[in-house]
């Protein structure tokens, strides 16, 4: 293609790269980053959802021409992947966030942005300029602490909240224990610094500090919420992952309602974390902007669907009426094309992105989103496709686990 960037000898595949981040991340950040919910048997089966499916290619088509864009908040994007909310990225890489910001402006490609960021939702859309951002929100049991993080979305230029529905609780996740992952110096949660003490803002996702803290810190102790009997006691002490991100509470009927009027008419409300039917009809009740099926990249309900295996049914019933996006297991352009296939628009990465901020900062995520899109637009090629609206489910074949061949 004209204009191509000159290949990265040392990094020709996701999978490759996936072996460089490997090198270069502490144990702690590796595992944190890389674990699933217990077995990871969900994790596992996120990737392999995208084997069972073969691609029937068409043949003597005019393809001297390949657009790979398509529609996103109501402009073209360039083509139908975005980075996916992923927390502290300062782990990977000291630009963090930043480094992902300025490779996503680069490549013209959305970007998500995690509540638990270790850069403020105003550095990373400065970064970000004119390119379109969305925030992750989990929207935590004292909405005030959530009011406040929308305001400054919505004054910042993010298009959406993305609202996670997957984490009433949070998912076991053993390495994590025992590995008693800590947030180290300098970083911090930089969203919710300012809700503590120079002292306990360092702790913000229980990370460490030094001796000269410990009574500073003893004052601002978090702990989660839960209920005494009678009510709902809700979390106290400055604002940490572990205390605050899981709520219970979460309904339908109040949260979404609240949600909307507090992010319209600047930003959109999408839900992530919708993994069935019954629950996507849900979400078209409450009048939602979008959906993206997930399940919180096989972190939370160990055995539940893959999100590719998930995917077919709520497209069924959504019906066209909102997007459906995915994410989940994607690891090569050929997934991006499945997944399309199968009914979704749009679709989200989130750990490749991290293992090449962890390879070269901005350069790694460069290359890893010019990795996919290249592979993207040669399946579309090879496929018969010039235009992302061509694909579809006549392109797929399902090959059932005695390797019979069924069509879609």
């Amino acid at each position: 293609m004209a204009g191509q960037q000159p290949h990265d000898l040392n990094c020709l595949t996701i999978a490759e790269l996936e072996k460089h981040a490997e090198i270069r991340m502490d144990k702690q950040t590796r595992d944190y980053y890389n674990e699933g919910a217990d077995s990871g048997s969900t994790l596992l089966e996120n990737s392999e959802a995208y084997k069972k499916y073969r691609i029937r290619p068409r043949v003597l088509r005019d393809i001297s021409f390949i657009d790979t864009s398509c529609l996103l908040f109501g402009g073209r994007h360039p083509f139908p992947l975005g980075v996916a909310p992923t927390a502290m990225q300062c782990l990977a890489h000291p630009d963090g966030e930043i480094a992902t910001a300025r490779a996503c402006k680069e490549a013209g490609v959305v970007m998500g942005l995690s509540s638990f960021a270790t850069s403020t939702l105003e550095d990373v859309a400065e970064a970000s300029a004119s390119n379109p951002h969305v925030l992750q929100l989990y929207l935590f049991e004292e909405r005030e602490h959530s009011r406040k993080l929308i305001e400054r979305a919505k004054a910042t230029g993010y298009k959406a909240v993305f609202l996670t529905v997957d984490t009433p609780m949070l998912g076991r996740r053993n390495l994590e224990i025992r590995n008693q992952f800590k947030l180290p110096k300098p970083f911090k949660i930089a969203n919710f610094a300012e809700n503590s003490s120079s002292a306990a803002s360092k702790a913000v996702m229980d990370g460490s500090s030094s001796d000269m803290d410990k009574r500073e810190e003893e004052k601002h102790v978090s702990a989660p919420g839960y209920h005494d009997g009678n009510k709902r006691r809700p979390p106290t002490g400055p604002i940490t992952f572990h205390s605050h991100a899981a709520n219970p509470t979460l309904c339908w009927e109040r949260d979404i309602d609240w949600l909307q009027k507090e992010c319209y008419p600047e930003m959109e409300v999408w839900v992530k974390g919708i993994a069935t039917a019954e629950d996507a009809i849900l979400a078209l009740r409450h009048n939602v902007d979008g959906i993206i099926v997930s399940n919180h990249g096989g972190r939370q309900l160990n055995g539940a669907l893959a999100t590719l295996d998930a995917l077919p049914e709520i497209v069924e019933v959504i019906q066209g009426k909102i997007p459906v996006h995915v994410d989940g297991g994607i690891r090569h352009g050929t997934d991006i094309f499945k997944a399309l296939a199968l009914g979704a628009e749009f679709v989200w990465v989130g750990r490749p992105i991290l293992w090449g901020l962890s390879y070269k900062g901005q350069e790694g995520v460069e290359l890893c989103l010019r990795l996919l899109r290249d592979e993207f637009t040669l399946c579309m090629g090879l496929a018969g496709t010039v235009k992302v609206s061509e694909i579809s489910k006549d392109y797929l074949v399902k090959i059932d686990k005695a390797g019979f061949v069924s069509r879609l």
